[in-house]
């Protein structure tokens, strides 16, 4: 995981690394603030649209 609970974010930034088929997809944030909760846990499968991190708005 690149951004961990506290992480400042900012759109555009990459905050995760998602491997669907051998490809590994860059996940960037689209909002600016600081990570509160990861809501997910590393190498667990994911869903389209599933919320990853909680994010407390700048």
């Amino acid at each position: 995981m690149l951004a961990d609970v506290g992480a400042e974010i900012a759109p555009g930034k990459v905050v995760c690394i998602i491997e669907a088929m051998k490809l590994f997809n860059e996940i960037e944030s689209e909002v600016k603030g600081t990570i509160v909760k990861v809501l997910v846990d590393d190498a667990s499968p994911v869903e389209y649209d599933q919320p990853l991190f909680l994010v407390e708005p700048a």
